[in-house]
């Protein structure tokens, strides 16, 4: 498997003097091609920052990330939206649908965004892993917050991106919806191969993981 991800020697400093906190020290590591990564440590720890700016969604005080050989933060910022909604599939907390577009039109936005027409075959077989059929019509508020948040699935896996970063995907759900969206997760790293890193506080969720990196103040403390 080849190397998709290289995070090398990264920080994230906040303000200054006695104000000043490290959220990233220093933090390396590496994720091959369709491994499933979850990266676990108490809120506060910094893992969120390093989802964050392995997403190019905040920018690093030092250090470099690697998506595809391609150096994330070289990218002037137009470049790396456009970067970020090709490469980069973001799974959040709160689903961050937009509320009058509906199932299908949510899923299909980067490519819209993109002014790329999406094959119905993708469409209708993305639809069908997330047992979303019957639901394509609907807008966000006449869903439940399992199936909204498979939405969001769907919507991080259309584009086909090089990496799947989902930040505590279970965290608003109750406990049957929070094991139906692992197994999608599992489901959609293991038919398409597709690289996942995962955000979790939630140690028994980390499990289904190839790998778990644990995050203490802001470092890494362990890899297993």
């Amino acid at each position: 498997m080849d190397e998709i991800l290289k995070v090398e020697n990264l920080t994230k400093v906040y303000g200054k003097g006695e104000n000043r906190v490290v959220a990233v020290d220093n933090v390396s590591f590496s994720v091959k091609r369709g491994e499933f990564v979850a990266i676990v440590g108490s809120s506060g720890s910094g893992k969120s920052t390093i989802l964050h700016l392995i997403g190019g969604v905040d920018r690093p005080t030092s250090g470099k990330v690697y998506i595809e050989g391609k150096d994330v933060y070289s990218l002037n910022e137009e470049n790396l939206a456009i970067f970020r909604r090709r490469q980069v599939g973001l799974i959040y907390q709160f689903y961050n649908l937009i509320p009058i577009l509906n199932v299908v039109e949510n899923i299909t936005l980067p490519c819209d965004l993109d002014g790329k027409k999406v094959e119905k075959t993708r469409i209708d077989e993305i639809l069908k892993v997330l047992g979303l059929e019957n639901r394509k019509n609907n807008l966000p508020n006449e869903l439940s917050g399992g199936q909204q948040q498979r939405v969001s699935i769907g919507r991080a896996l259309i584009n086909n991106p090089a990496i799947i970063l989902a930040d505590e995907p279970t965290g608003n759900l109750d406990s049957k919806s929070s094991d139906e969206i692992v197994e999608l997760l599992k489901v959609s790293n293991k038919k398409y191969n597709q690289t996942i890193i995962m955000i979790t506080h939630n140690l028994e969720i980390a499990k289904i993981a190839d790998r778990v990196i644990k995050i203490e103040d802001g470092k890494i403390v362990s890899e297993v």
